[in-house]
C-alpha cells in the first residue's frame, strides 16, 4: 500500500504530517528534499488558521525546508477567496485568533463586534474563546447573519497530545443558535482542493495528497481525483484506519514510504 511511481506534485499537510510542534517528523525533511531534487513540486496545505502564510514559511525555513509563500495555503486564505467571491464587502465577526483576523482585514473586510452590523460570523480554531464571543455570534446569527467556518478539525495535534480545534467552536455556536454552519472552506472541501490545484496548474491525477487525517486530508484528495496517502504519524492510528469507511490510496509509516525506492 505504498507508491510504486513518482507523481508530478506532492501536497503535504503540515501539523502531524511534516512536523509536530517545532520538530520535523522522522524522514520528512529528507523525503521532501529528495522530491525537490528530482524536480517534483511540493506544496503545503493546512487547515490551521492560527498562523499566517508567512508564519508557516518561517517555520519551514527554520526546519531546513525553505518554501516560497506561493506554495503554502491555509484555510484563512481560502476563506478570503470564498468571501471575495460570495460575500464581497461583508462585515465580519470572527470567532478566531489574530492571524485569521489579520488576513481578513488585509483583504479589505471590516471586522465588527456590533451584532446588528454583522453580515457573517466566521468560526475557527480559537484558543482565546470566551463567553462574550459566543454571545456576539449568537446575537448576530439570530439577527440574520450568515455562518461560515475555516475548518472543522476536532483537534490539532501537538507534542504530547492535542488542542480542541474549530469543530468545538462550530458545535458551540450551532448548539446555542440551532443553526448549522453553511460552509466550511477547509479540507476536505472542494474550495481547498481548487485552491491548491490553481497553484499547481496540473490535473489532479498527477498529484498526491498526503496527510494524517482520513476525514480531511485523504477525503479531500480522493474527492478531487488525486491519489491520497495517509501517514500514521499524527491524528490517525492503524485501528482508526481499519474502522473508517474512507480508504486511502496508500498508507505510510513515515513520509519516506512515499518514495518508490530508498532516499
Amino acid at each position: 500500500m505504498t507508491p510504486t511511481q513518482l507523481y508530478d506534485a506532492y501536497i503535504f499537510d503540515l501539523d502531524g504530517t511534516v512536523y509536530l510542534g517545532d520538530a520535523l517528523l522522522p524522514s520528512a525533511g529528507e523525503t521532501i528534499s529528495h522530491l525537490r531534487a528530482v524536480g517534483k513540486r511540493t506544496v503545503f496545505l493546512s487547515n490551521n488558521p492560527t498562523h499566517t502564510q508567512q508564519d508557516y514559511a518561517n517555520r519551514l525555513e527554520r526546519l531546513g525546508l525553505p518554501t516560497p509563500l506561493s506554495d503554502i495555503i491555509n484555510s484563512s486564505m481560502v476563506m478570503v477567496d470564498f468571501l471575495q467571491q460570495h460575500l464581497p464587502g461583508a462585515r465580519l465577526f470572527v470567532v478566531g485568533e489574530a492571524p485569521l483576523c489579520h488576513d481578513l482585514e488585509a483583504a479589505g473586510f471590516e471586522l465588527v463586534e456590533d451584532p446588528s452590523r454583522v453580515d457573517a460570523v466566521i468560526a475557527s480554531f480559537d484558543r482565546t474563546l470566551v463567553y462574550r464571543k459566543l454571545q456576539i455570534a449568537f446575537d448576530a446569527i439570530r439577527g440574520g447573519a450568515r455562518f461560515f467556518a475555516t475548518n472543522a478539525d476536532r483537534y490539532c495535534p501537538v507534542p504530547g497530545g492535542g488542542q480542541p480545534d474549530a469543530a468545538a467552536v462550530i458545535a458551540a455556536i450551532e448548539a446555542c443558535t440551532n443553526t448549522r454552519v453553511e460552509v466550511v472552506v477547509g479540507k476536505p472541501s472542494a474550495f481547498m482542493a481548487e485552491a491548491v490545484l490553481r497553484v499547481l496548474t496540473l490535473p489532479p491525477d498527477r498529484c498526491i495528497m498526503t496527510g494524517d487525517r482520513l476525514e480531511t486530508d485523504v477525503k479531500m484528495g480522493l474527492d478531487a481525483g488525486m491519489a491520497a496517502a495517509l501517514t500514521l504519524t499524527g491524528a490517525t492510528s492503524a485501528a482508526m484506519l481499519a474502522a473508517s469507511p474512507v480508504r486511502p490510496t496508500f498508507v505510510l509509516r513515515q513520509l519516506a514510504d512515499l518514495l518508490p525506492g530508498a532516499i
